[in-house]
């Protein structure tokens, strides 16, 4: 016989679902883990599913064709009103029968409430076959519960993984810990012995013999090539740092109400908008210090590089599920109120931005830079720029990839996510190790007489986002089950997405932490 274990709760082998929603309330699916005691809920109902049935070893698809509601109330004692706190759904498959030809009036003998029978299980599924016809029926329970409905949102968000986020923290704290005492031992250390000895050099013949990071004090702040576009993705960079700090402040501090739908993307869009003010003053401050002069030029660039690539792939996915007639397509009318926000708040503001941080004095070098550039040393091998720039990305991407699991489960695989506290602490945490793994790399780029250190500063952290697409190519084909070729285009189109904005934030991130290295370092050594 097919046994209930085929029902829904019990596995999800599908990944084609629909949603439902009541009062606000999204439609789940409540199922008990073998690891803990309390039920968890998913996200929206499979259609169907396959598996074998009796003993055949042929693979089957069966389709969920009864569904069973469970829409839970709580009274108000004083006002005798009542209020839905719960929306539940157990499906079954079941092959319904009826005696004679169908018609509006016929009787289902499988499923009939007034002789009381209804589904309770799958033994007798529901196989899907061409040109087979299908009857679909539901029943609705109505149950009291004692969840107020202030509470209601509390069951949805329980998450049963704490003891996970808890390692997920520890892991990545012990990798800050790791780079803190690395940063430590140089500045402590290391830099206070080398300051200490540059200082008191007091004859030429011993300033001649000078080695290490003192050694291309001329050239370290000597304009690299391509400066235009390191400004305009540091300026990129501050813009999408605001947004994602902001955002998850709120968060963390509970104003993103899961109940407000597409609350949490209608904040980040306008956050971003509005954070366009920072993008073009830190462009412009940038840019005046490389001796620029055609700061609308860098202005145009900052407010259209970045959110042009990105809406160009938007589009084309949209497109995709345009064509595939599919109901989740974005609108005409939210992309024209995307465009308005790109050209009508976010250009406008990069300009004024970009207009105040041109106006403020250039940012001084602490030294002089030489006329002739110097010729830098052969390399070893691990100080290659290619090498040291992947070595540089693994260590961030550590520091995140557990909280990456769940995110991307909660995306993909219908999953509520609304542990914000969490996720603040691992951003604290992402920041740290960014800016920590940046200024060691930098430091022995330094040493070895290296000084292009603007772009591989920027490109040494942000190299994490690498590994963040190859992390997310590995999800696809370990937990998905697509198999349609479009919406795996729609998967890595948004992962791409994802992964070229972590690479602005975190070479952002590495790229001010080595500027603030570098200058610190710099200003503390007597120069002749």
């Amino acid at each position: 016989m097919y046994s209930n274990n085929i029902a829904v709760h019990d596995s999800f082998p599908t990944s084609l679902f629909f949603n439902r929603i009541l009062d606000n309330l999204p439609l789940v699916v409540p199922y008990k883990r073998p690891d803990i005691d309390s039920l968890v809920y998913q996200h929206g109902v499979p259609v169907g599913l396959k598996s074998h049935f009796g003993e055949s070893k042929e693979e089957k698809y069966f389709i969920y064709n009864h569904l069973t509601f469970t829409v839970k109330f709580h009274k108000d004692e004083e006002t005798d009103a009542a209020r839905i706190v719960g929306f539940e759904v157990k499906p079954f498959s079941a092959k319904h029968e009826y005696e004679g030809k169908w018609d509006d009036k016929k009787r289902l003998t499988t499923c009939d409430p007034h002789a009381k029978r209804t589904i309770t299980s799958s033994d007798s599924p529901q196989e899907v076959e061409d040109k087979e016809e299908i009857i679909f029926t539901y029943d609705v329970e109505f149950k009291e519960s004692e969840v107020k409905w202030a509470s209601r949102w509390d069951t949805y968000l329980l998450t049963a993984d704490d003891q996970i986020h808890w390692f997920s923290i520890v892991n990545s704290l012990m990798i800050v810990l790791f780079l803190s005492g690395m940063v430590a031992m140089i500045m402590l250390r290391t830099l206070y012995r080398d300051i200490s000895k540059y200082n008191q050099l007091e004859t030429q013949e011993e300033a001649q013999e000078e080695t290490g990071w003192k050694l291309v004090h001329g050239d370290v702040f000597r304009t690299p090539t391509n400066s235009d576009l390191l400004c305009v993705y540091v300026g990129t960079g501050v813009q999408f740092f605001g947004m994602i700090l902001v955002t998850m402040i709120f968060a963390a501090l509970g104003f993103l109400s899961p109940s407000n739908r597409g609350g949490l993307m209608t904040a980040m869009l306008l956050l971003w908008a509005f954070m366009g003010l920072f993008a073009g003053y830190a462009a412009a401050r940038l840019y005046k210090m490389f001796k620029g002069i055609e700061w609308k030029k860098i202005t145009l660039r900052t407010a259209f590089t970045f959110p042009g690539i990105v809406f160009a792939i938007f589009f084309v996915l949209n497109a995709l599920i345009w064509g595939e007639k599919s109901s989740g397509a974005v609108p005409f009318g939210t992309m024209f109120a995307l465009v308005f926000l790109w050209f009508g708040i976010s250009v406008p503001l990069v300009f004024v931005g970009s207009y105040v941080g041109f106006r403020k004095p250039a940012i001084e070098d602490p030294v002089k830079t030489n006329k002739i550039p110097r010729q830098i040393p052969e390399q070893a091998w691990y100080m290659n720029p290619i090498f040291s720039i992947l070595i540089g990305g693994i260590l961030p991407f550590g520091a995140v990839f557990i909280e990456l699991f769940f995110i991307l489960t909660s995306i993909w695989l219908h999953q509520f996510y609304y542990i914000f506290g969490f996720l603040f602490l691992v951003l604290v945490i992402l920041i740290i190790t960014c800016a920590e793994i940046t200024v060691v790399l930098c430091y022995f780029q330094l040493c070895s007489e290296d000084y292009l250190w603007w772009w591989r500063s920027y490109l040494t952290s942000g190299s994490s986002a690498l590994y963040l697409f190859l992390y997310a190519a590995f999800y696809f084909f370990t937990k998905l089950d697509i198999t349609k070729p479009v919406s795996g285009v729609l998967y890595f189109g948004y992962m791409l997405i994802a992964s070229y904005s972590f690479f602005v934030l975190t070479g952002t991130i590495g790229f001010y932490a080595c500027f603030w290295f570098t200058r610190l370092i710099y200003s503390s050594v007597k120069i002749d």
